[in-house]
């Protein structure tokens, strides 16, 4: 009993608990001979981080305490984006500050203007916003130059890119959302325990007197298999749905479904309502994560011209981020199956814990328990 409330405790401190969409801000550029016309959406959830925008402590941002800490918002981004041409230097003019809302909440919008000393024919970016204070947050910048547009995604790991204005390479597009896709699906942790509830029970089956292992690998794998191949079916579908936007879904109601699908797998492990139909519920609750994932993309004002290549470099990263999961997670769950450690404290408890949480992050989504509103 004190290990269980122990678990309970840990999983309730735990930063997983507070878990949102990936932490992501927005640069988009436009070249316009000597002149590159800016504007950066950075979500207003992570300026609170930072700067503590909410002075008066009410649980909300207002309009009024945004627009008079806008000098120090401007100050605290621009000191972590540096944009210049080559080796001349382009001056900022400031503009408006706005607010927007994407699929994950409000932004605030800082426009600016880059006066460039000669034609704009190639830039250097630095970029190193919120790395300090979250490892995970990425900065996506899109840089538009007459009929050609170039992305960059910057990291903890790449805080600099030298862009000129070559036609741009469908390879280097794919190759960064590849990397998007696989960074996206280890850093979901509501994507991942989804996954891993559906594989805890794979290499033991239920009798009426308990949890007994299974004997076959290549049996187990099959169902795996299967599980693997419904969860990717259904999301890559409704991934391209989102992202093509022809059905579009509200982000609380996408994000509260994600997070009640986990707690249902963890507890069908628990009590069992689905019994032999694993694949089924992963197909069904993979076309709702499809969405999840497709509200990376759907924030990035994407051409028709690489739209395609980013979409499939992003999903192929997602498949190639749960195999390897799966690939860690299968062998050691095998070899482990015939302990009573993993039945009754991986399987038996794990589920519990992770039911739980589950249900806390549906609360949090599902009525919106946040501070970061506009």
């Amino acid at each position: 009993m004190k290990s269980k409330i122990l678990l309970v405790i840990i999983m309730l401190t735990s930063p997983l608990v507070w878990s949102h969409k990936s932490s992501d801000s927005f640069v988009n550029l436009q070249i316009n001979g000597n002149t590159i016309t800016g504007r950066w959406d950075i979500a207003l959830r992570d300026l609170e981080y930072a700067l503590a925008l909410d002075i008066d402590n009410d649980g909300a941002i207002t309009w009024s305490e945004l627009r008079n800490r806008y000098q120090e918002i401007e100050n605290y981004a621009f000191t972590r984006l540096q944009v210049n041409q080559g080796p001349g230097e382009c001056i900022r003019e400031p503009g408006l500050l706005q607010i927007d809302h994407h699929s994950d909440g409000a932004y605030a919008v800082i426009n600016f203007d880059l006066i460039c000393s000669s034609l704009v024919d190639k830039l250097n970016v630095e970029y190193h916003l919120l790395f300090d204070l979250d490892p995970t947050h990425r900065g996506l910048v899109q840089i538009n130059h007459g009929t050609s547009s170039e992305f960059v995604i910057f990291s903890p790991e790449k805080q600099q890119a030298n862009i000129d204005f070559n036609p741009s390479s469908q390879w280097q597009t794919f190759v960064q959302f590849l990397k998007e896709g696989v960074w996206h699906i280890w850093i979901g942790y509501d994507h991942i325990l989804f996954l891993l509830c559906l594989l805890l029970p794979s290499v033991v089956s239920r009798t009426p007197t308990g949890w007994v292992q299974n004997t076959s690998f290549t049996n187990t794998l099959g169902q795996v298999g299967k599980i693997i191949t419904a969860f990717t079916l259904a999301h890559s579908i409704t991934l391209l749905l989102g992202v093509l936007q022809i059905v579009s879904l509200p982000s609380r109601l996408i994000e509260s479904t994600i997070a009640f699908s986990v707690m249902m797998v963890a507890a069908n492990n628990l009590y069992p309502f689905f019994r032999e139909r694993a694949w089924f519920v992963a197909f069904v609750f993979g076309l709702i994560h499809g969405f999840g994932f497709a509200s990376v993309l759907t924030d990035l004002d994407l051409t028709t011209a690489n739209v395609g290549v980013s979409l499939l470099g992003f999903n192929l990263g997602v498949e190639i981020g749960q195999l390897a999961i799966v690939s860690v997670y299968l062998p050691m769950a095998y070899l482990l199956r015939s302990y009573w450690f993993y039945q009754r404290i991986v399987l038996y408890a794990g589920s519990q814990a992770i039911m739980l949480l589950a249900f806390v992050w549906f609360m949090q989504r599902a009525f919106d328990l946040s501070i970061y509103n506009a």
